[in-house]
Formats: C-alpha cells, structure tokens, sequence
C-alpha cells in the first residue's frame, strides 16, 4: 500500500478537526515546505507563475516586471517579507496583501 492510499484511508476514518489549525502554526507549516522545497533545487519560476494562472502576492508580482533572471524570481521571497514574520510571530496578523498566503491563512 501506497503511504498516499494509506493517508486517504486514515483520513476517511476521522471526522474533521472540529477546531482550525491556529493561523502562525499554519504560517510556521507553510515556511518550512516552501524552505525544504528551495532545499531541493529552484523553486518554480514567479514569471511561469503567474503566466500559468498563478497567484501571486504584490512583491511576487513586481519581481515578474522587473527585468532580473529566472534565478532570482526562482528563489523564495517570503523568506525576506515581512509579512512571513508578522504571520509566524502573532495571530490575527495585520496582512493585507492581496495573493499572499500568509494574508490569507489569517483570514480564514
């Protein structure tokens, strides 16, 4: 058996979480996929991104204008946006950039 087979079987067995995941666990979660990701190897290019229906936050935006490499909009600005810091650090986090997933794990 798959471990995917094996993950959708446990999940089927289980009611869901009657309380959320708290918005900086999420944020926490969130950071360490994307850092074990870039640990791998270039994260995806923001320009293909956002050319393939992607949505990007305004600074991931601005990186696909500005003329620099595909090596530079491959690497992950989130680790450099404050908005990770403040989403990690505190809850109900005052981010209100549109297309940021920190942003967004505070709303919900």
């Amino acid at each position: 058996m798959t471990d995917d087979l094996w993950f959708e079987r446990l999940a089927a067995d289980r009611e869901p979480a009657a309380i959320p995941a708290p918005a900086r666990l999420k944020s926490k979660v969130y950071s360490a996929v994307l850092s074990r990701l870039a640990e791998s190897g270039p994260l995806e290019d923001l320009l293909r991104t956002k050319q393939a229906g992607g949505h990007l936050c305004v600074f991931e935006n601005a990186l696909t204008i500005v003329p620099i490499g595909a090596d530079l909009r491959s690497r992950n600005p989130c680790r450099v946006c404050h908005a990770r810091v403040l989403a990690e650090r505190m809850e109900d986090a005052p981010i209100f950039w549109p297309g940021c997933p920190y942003a967004e794990f505070h709303r919900g």
